[in-house]
């Protein structure tokens, strides 16, 4: 329930406190005096945006504060989940500045309008002229419904169901894709890596494979070479390591003499064991050396495929084409593997589509089994109001899902006998359309436990004794709800608790809208003058009163 509102710096409003009483509040006033701009700025409490040209004075802050008391609501679950602290009075601040920055507040902690909106549509119902167009729509017909439904954990469900669907469906679409791109590429792919697979290729093999070539191609001048470092060796006669061997023996004979002679001697020794093993190792080289004319050109065209494939690839070293080989390697398995891939995730989407319409379906069958009832509320209803022969009928239709669920429904409507009901925009004048939506607001009125509904001028269009009738159902409505209502009519204003008059206030430099509570005397005046002008003669008075002790 909102207890207390302050509207500072807002359009006409330099300063306003209301505290409205817990049942029915009327508000009255001429047109222009600045009873619309009260509801603009308690939309802004519930996360609308503003202009910054709405400022009264455009160098000062604007400042719109509601104090809620929510005792009984059990909002302490949403307080929580939006990481609030909850506070059985609460207080909604928002505040913009001159740059048109703008704040939002609830019991000091900084909120964005996302959470300011859900907090806000939990404590009031804004009822505005735009509501009553708005009922011609689809998707706000579906939302009576679903509010007299109390099906909100069943939308809930179906909402994660739906785009849980969603998001399993663009996987799939993102895997066809990629198959799609990858199967492309796929046949060329595979030969170049097939061509690489029985290419062999080993690291550093170029190097060794050059080395061994160029051997070959001189291997007369090798083995020549070779030859001549053997005989000089070990093989001719005076060979260096015969010589060695004799000057060892000669060492050796007086080794016991000195420790420089036993160096040498040990010195020799390991001289003449290695010139052996390069010996040995000449000789192994000479017998490798054989030219072959048809290992030649082996060697020649395998160099070849290698620096093909540098080429072909823009490489220059063996780990290079290794590296692109296996980068191959993944390419192509992961095109063999789409297939299973593709397959899961379509399973995946299958079984996600069948959960998201089962819950759909749940979600239809609870605005199914409330839309006679609504029917035959509504039309009760609004032969109390004046059209005996008005009736309401909710079209169903099932269509492909989107957030809302798989229905359509489309109200259809008929203000007279014989006159098949039709889709509302095309038959319900404005004084119709009013006592629809007043109709409506009170059916779900005792579905919600919404504190405070607000209703801005919703007895358009009506008058004489149907005015009175909605005066009585905003009356009944108040026993269980705060009513706010904005009204041009004295058979409404007359049946409220507490009357407010929003004026125009000139004996300053600037035009400024007030409100002040009027008291029983002030309120006979308002009254008489709603029904006789603004200078009512002393027996509109006198009825004035006699209708205002009517109600009280």
């Amino acid at each position: 329930m909102l207890q207390h509102l302050l509207i500072k710096n807002y359009a006409l409003i330099q300063h306003l406190e209301l505290n409205p009483d817990q049942s029915l509040n009327i508000i009255t006033g001429e047109t222009g005096a600045g009873k619309s701009i009260i509801l603009g700025a308690i939309g802004l409490l519930l996360g609308n945006r503003m202009d910054t040209k709405a400022l009264y004075n455009s160098e000062e802050k604007c400042f719109i504060e509601g104090h809620f008391d929510l005792s009984n609501l059990n909002l302490n679950d949403v307080f929580e989940e939006e990481e609030l602290d909850y506070e059985q009075i609460s207080i909604i601040r928002r505040e913009i500045s001159p740059l048109g920055k703008s704040r939002a507040f609830i019991n000091d902690t900084p909120v964005n309008l996302d959470s300011l909106k859900k907090i806000g549509e939990r404590l009031l119902d804004v009822h505005s002229q735009h509501d009553t167009t708005a009922l011609a729509s689809n998707e706000f017909q579906l939302q009576i419904v679903d509010s007299y439904a109390q099906n909100l954990e069943t939308k809930e469900q179906f909402k994660i169901a739906y785009f849980d669907y969603l998001n399993e469906k663009s996987n799939l679409n993102s895997i066809e894709k990629r198959a799609a791109l990858n199967k492309k590429d796929f046949d060329y792919n595979s030969f170049l890596l097939d061509e690489l697979k029985r290419s062999k290729i080993e690291k550093g093999e170029l190097d060794t494979l050059e080395q061994e070539l160029r051997i070959l191609e001189n291997a007369e001048d090798v083995k020549l070479k070779l030859q001549l470092t053997a005989e000089y060796l070990y093989n001719a006669d005076n060979s260096s390591i015969d010589y060695l061997e004799q000057a060892l023996a000669n060492v050796n004979s007086i080794s016991g003499f000195s420790v420089n002679y036993l160096t040498l001697k040990n010195r020799l020794h390991t001289t003449i064991i290695e010139l052996k093993d390069v010996f040995r190792e000449t000789e192994l080289a000479l017998k490798s050396v054989d030219y072959d004319q048809s290992n030649i050109q082996n060697l020649q065209d395998r160099i070849n495929i290698i620096n093909n494939l540098f080429q072909k690839h823009s490489v220059k070293t063996e780990t290079e084409l290794l590296d692109i080989e296996a980068s191959l390697k993944e390419k192509v398995e992961a095109v063999l593997n789409l297939d299973e891939d593709l397959a899961l995730a379509k399973k995946r989407e299958q079984i996600a589509f069948e959960n998201m319409q089962n819950f759909g379906q749940k979600l239809s069958e609870t605005r199914m089994n409330v839309i006679q009832e609504i029917e035959q509320r509504i039309g009760g209803l609004l032969a109390d109001l004046g059209m005996p022969n008005a009736s309401l009928k909710i079209e169903h239709k099932l269509q492909s899902a989107n957030q809302s669920g798989i229905d359509l429904l489309n109200f259809l409507f008929s203000a007279n006998k014989g006159i098949a009901p039709q889709q509302l925009k095309a038959v319900a004048s404005g004084g119709e359309f009013s006592r629809l939506m007043l109709a409506i607001k009170y059916i779900l009125a005792s579905k919600r436990s919404l504190p405070t509904i607000i209703f801005d001028e919703i007895d358009t269009g009506v008058s004489g004794e149907i005015s009175i009738k909605v005066g009585k159902m905003m009356k009944e409505m108040a026993q269980n709800h705060q009513i706010i209502a904005i009204t041009h009519l004295h058979q409404i204003a007359a049946q409220g608790k507490t009357h407010y008059f929003v004026y125009k206030d000139d004996s300053a430099n600037k035009t400024a809208s007030k409100i002040k509570k009027l008291d029983r005397q002030e309120r006979i005046f308002e009254i008489a003058q709603m029904i006789g002008g603004s200078q009512p003669s002393a027996g509109i008075i006198d009825n004035a009163k006699a209708i205002l002790e009517g109600y009280e």
